[in-house]
């Protein structure tokens, strides 16, 4: 029985996963982060692939808490059902029978109101930004556009934004960083002539402005389980985060780093990002490529944000994770998708802990 289910568990994450090559450990600072000067009232996430699965999950979770949601190559809140086999057939890259959204959103529905995440009414005020590729063929467009009908159901129809016209891969589109645009090969980010961060983040936020050449600030690991406990046990050992010179506190942004972003009625406190990697994309398989490749650091050092890259770890014992995907299909409990889910609460964790300070 357990040889059925390791080979279930591991033809499905290879299906779901970027296979990406190993490499080194990431160029973070040798410096423990700095005290950080953070807004916390409202963040934004983004994610590719099982990473997208997993800012759809956090989104959905604490609507009340993230206003912005930018959405690479996954589908539908909810889509694995508890299911690896459900995923594998369903949400990936065929779908061997329709998926059925009124079941979906009767779950969220029900989850709402048993308090197991944030009321749907919230999601009112969100804004989400979705992205799939025309030459995606880990994930296929149905899948994709299943999402934006289902976030279209419960967010205004001005506050959503689906690029679906471009023809790219399964990949994470650049200006002019990565490999091939047009085939879904390592590192999986593409250079695209494209800045999906910024398009994504100039949908989020108001007034960014455009960045430099330069970046003030650095890469800071931090230890997951510090800030995170059990509930970060199928995580990797480090996070990183990237802090732009005028986030830590005590800055005055003499440096010249611009701060609109970050101004609100906390003074120049920081905006929050926090983007979620794809199946294969965490360190220890990729470097840095995820962290420093996908151009958000670039526009967050111009913008007063700060970018939270939590990682999750392979494992090729039960909980079976041997692709180091995100738990959008149950690997962890039949809460993944909710407020009690390991993998939410321990990102939740992390950016209290990194903030200093604990969210209502």
């Amino acid at each position: 029985m357990m040889n059925a289910i390791t080979r279930c568990v591991t033809k499905a994450a290879a299906g779901i996963a970027l296979a990406l090559s190993a490499t080194t450990v990431v160029n973070a600072s040798t410096q423990p982060v700095p005290p950080l000067n953070l807004d916390t009232d409202t963040i934004t996430v983004s994610g590719l692939s099982s990473g997208g699965y997993m800012a759809n999950q956090f989104h959905m979770a604490y609507s009340d808490w993230v206003k912005g949601a930018g959405i690479i190559a996954a589908g539908p809140y909810y889509c694995g059902q508890n299911d690896i086999t459900t995923a594998l057939s369903q949400c990936v890259n065929k779908m061997d029978s329709p998926v059925n959204l009124d079941t979906l959103s009767a779950k969220a529905k029900d989850w709402a109101q048993r308090g197991k995440i944030a009321p749907l009414e919230n999601l009112k005020d969100s804004k989400v930004w979705l992205l799939h590729g025309t030459a995606d063929t880990r994930v296929m467009s149905d899948v994709s556009d299943l999402l934006h009908t289902q976030y279209t159901m419960l967010v205004p129809e001005t506050q959503v934004t689906y690029v679906n016209d471009k023809p790219f891969a399964h990949v994470f589109p650049t200006l002019d960083n990565g490999g091939s645009c047009t085939t879904s090969e390592s590192p999986f980010i593409g250079a695209c002539e494209y800045d999906a961060a910024g398009e994504m983040l100039n949908f989020m936020y108001d007034s960014l402005t455009a960045p430099d050449d330069t970046l003030s600030g650095n890469v800071y690991s931090f230890r997951q389980a510090e800030l995170a406990g059990d509930n970060a046990k199928t995580l990797g050992e480090l996070g990183f985060v990237y802090v732009p010179k005028n986030c830590e506190a005590g800055s005055d942004g003499s440096d010249g780093a611009n701060a609109s972003a970050g101004e609100n009625t906390n003074g120049n406190a920081c905006q929050v990002h926090v983007s979620f990697h794809g199946c294969n994309q965490y360190a220890d398989a990729v470097d840095d490529a995820y962290v420093t490749g996908t151009g958000l650091n670039r526009w967050a050092d111009d913008n007063s944000m700060v970018v939270i890259y939590p990682q999750t770890k392979k494992s090729m014992f039960m909980p079976l994770n041997p692709q180091g995907c995100w738990d959008w299909w149950g690997y962890t409990s039949e809460d993944y998708a909710t407020r009690d889910g390991q993998q939410i609460q321990a990102v939740k964790s992390m950016i209290e802990g990194l903030s200093g300070k604990g969210i209502e």
